[in-house]
């Protein structure tokens, strides 16, 4: 008896000492910008559990396997050398685009972490439901770490295709290579921004992750990967297609993003006689701005939708 006497009145002073304690707000508060900075400032108090979240992705995605990492570099390998031999050599695109293996592989790189962020932020709060429904946390938190896992397979590629280039005499020591810092830049900034939209609405909607795998592959044949730019010019001109679609089919993030890393990696894309569209770096700089612009919309539709995420899943 006088033990359970005792547990209860460490109990009641346990929760003396709760009540008193003042009340602290979770979650994003505030509207607007003031809700922003706040999840902002949430993610950075938790930057420690961002890494470890990252960390997580990334070995267990290798994890038991025989290669580990180098598998990160088979799929794009394989591409390049199904898209080098079937459309360069026996289709003969190879013939109108000098250093056609180098053109190709910058173009897939740069894809391949556009395509990786998307897919990967779209189903990750679905994929740690255990953790939303169980723990407090910013849950911007998760599709943040989808960026992060997406990014280390893309170094691994970025290191094959900087190898490639300087073998073949394509990569020029200069200014040009600012064009691949751009071009990250803009593939992160609508990453983010659209990957944290789906990933908010695939938890009610889970055809979301889907439809990104449809989206994914049209964004491949609608980048000038496989082709030139030039071609969809000529082709607009032959079917008379207004020139005004053109500008809306360069100024896209995708295209932006892999004509700056043929700028940069491929050497007919850049210097003297360049091939490039005028105003490539005013045409990034702008489309950065407004992505922005849609990564704070994206973010506001996140919170909006996050508070019944536990209820969902």
């Amino acid at each position: 008896m006088e033990e359970l006497d005792d547990i209860r009145a460490a109990t009641l002073a346990r929760n003396a000492r709760l009540a008193a304690l003042p009340l602290q707000q979770t979650g994003t508060r505030g509207a607007l910008f003031v809700g922003f900075f706040h999840s902002i400032r949430d993610i950075w108090q938790r930057r420690e559990l961002l890494r470890l979240l990252i960390a997580r992705e990334v070995k267990a995605r290798y994890k038991d396997s025989v290669l580990g990492f180098a598998w990160g570099l088979v799929r794009p390998l394989t591409q390049l050398l199904i898209y080098y031999l079937v459309l360069g050599h026996f289709l003969g695109a190879a013939r109108s685009i000098p250093e056609f293996a180098v053109y190709i592989f910058a173009g897939l790189t740069i894809y391949g972490l556009a395509s990786e962020i998307l897919q990967v932020m779209t189903g990750s709060i679905v994929a740690n439901a255990g953790l939303v429904k169980k723990v407090y946390l910013p849950r911007e938190i998760f599709p943040l770490a989808g960026i992060g896992s997406a990014g280390f397979n893309f170094a691994l590629q970025l290191l094959i295709l900087t190898a490639a280039a300087l073998v073949t005499g394509t990569f020029v020591l200069g200014w040009n290579l600012l064009f691949a810092l751009a071009a990250v830049v803009l593939i992160l900034i609508y990453g983010l921004a659209i990957g944290l939209a789906l990933s908010a609405i695939n938890v009610y909607l889970r055809d979301m992750q889907y439809l990104i795998e449809v989206i994914v592959m049209l964004m491949m044949w609608a980048s000038p990967i496989v082709y030139s730019w030039q071609f969809v010019g000529d082709a607009f001109v032959e079917f008379g297609i207004p020139s005004w679609l053109l500008e809306v089919y360069l100024d896209n993030p995708m295209t932006l993003a892999v004509l700056g890393f043929q700028a940069a990696f491929w050497a007919p894309g850049a210097g003297e006689g360049a091939i490039m569209p005028e105003h490539l770096a005013l045409r990034m700089l702008i489309a950065g701005l407004i992505g922005l612009v849609l990564v704070f919309l994206a973010q506001r539709i996140f919170a909006r939708l996050q508070g019944n995420f536990a209820q969902e899943l």
